[in-house]
């Protein structure tokens, strides 16, 4: 961390402190991802992480969200969580064509949540350092209409930008049908360009061999490219998620 990006912490420190909260229990790292996504102006990024602070401690009161709670969305068994990528990266994968919209839209977020901090605290490496990343693959294979739901789509992007800042890596949309493509047009439009930038969309060969180098084999399962074989999200076991230091 360079003199200036320690004079943006310092000086964040002591926003979020006027704002009446504290930053006492967090990191210089976690701090400066806070004030990247929102391009080191103090007093944004002082809202934005007092705003987050009252939502974790309003909407995950336990730091996270037991299975118990999300049953129906666990049920689908759509959702996969395989080890790291070539650059540490835990990979989070969707199956799309497994998916319907929620009747159940609280149950959804709760899911949401559940799955980003579970992936987050899979990176950890005995503790957590505070800028994790994850990768993200959204495989839209064999889906028909039934399985669209931009609302869903629109809330996991909102939940990234506003709740985790600077956690995603990269996020691949493999399988992209025609039919599909408006439907990305209209969710675009409520995603920050920085977002935006990290998104690929998988379409010809040469981008498929970037992407399999990118995440790498020993992580991708057999029908992306890679060597391993899938893992439900429900199936993996980790140490309950901790706060950053």
């Amino acid at each position: 961390m360079d003199q200036n990006q320690e004079l943006a912490v310092a000086q964040l420190r002591r926003a979020v402190h006027n704002l009446g909260s504290s930053t006492e229990t967090y990191g210089d790292i976690t701090l400066t991802r806070f004030l990247i996504a929102r391009s080191f102006d103090i007093d944004k990024t002082a809202k934005m992480f007092v705003q987050w602070r009252e939502w974790r401690a309003s909407f995950v009161p336990l730091n996270s969200i037991p299975e118990s709670e999300i049953p129906d969305e666990l049920s689908g068994e759509k959702i996969f969580l395989q080890g790291l990528s070539t650059k540490g990266h835990p990979l989070l994968i969707c199956k799309a064509n497994k998916h319907f919209p929620s009747k159940d839209a609280l149950q959804f977020k709760k899911f949401v949540v559940h799955l980003l901090d579970k992936t987050i605290a899979s990176g950890f490496r005995g503790k957590e350092i505070g800028n994790e990343k994850l990768i993200a693959i959204l495989d839209l294979q064999q889906i028909g209409y039934k399985n669209v739901d931009a609302r869903g789509l629109i809330t996991c992007f909102q939940f990234l930008q506003a709740y985790y800042p600077e956690r995603l890596a990269k996020c691949y949309l493999l399988h992209m049908p025609g039919f599909f493509v408006r439907v990305w047009r209209l969710v675009s439009r409520f995603i920050e360009k920085a977002t935006l930038e990290k998104i690929v969309i998988v379409t010809n060969e040469e981008e498929r061999e970037e992407f399999i180098r990118e995440v790498g084999e020993e992580v991708l399962p057999e029908e992306y490219g890679g060597k391993a074989e899938l893992i439900l999200v429900q199936d993996v076991e980790l140490q309950p998620l901790t706060e950053s230091e």
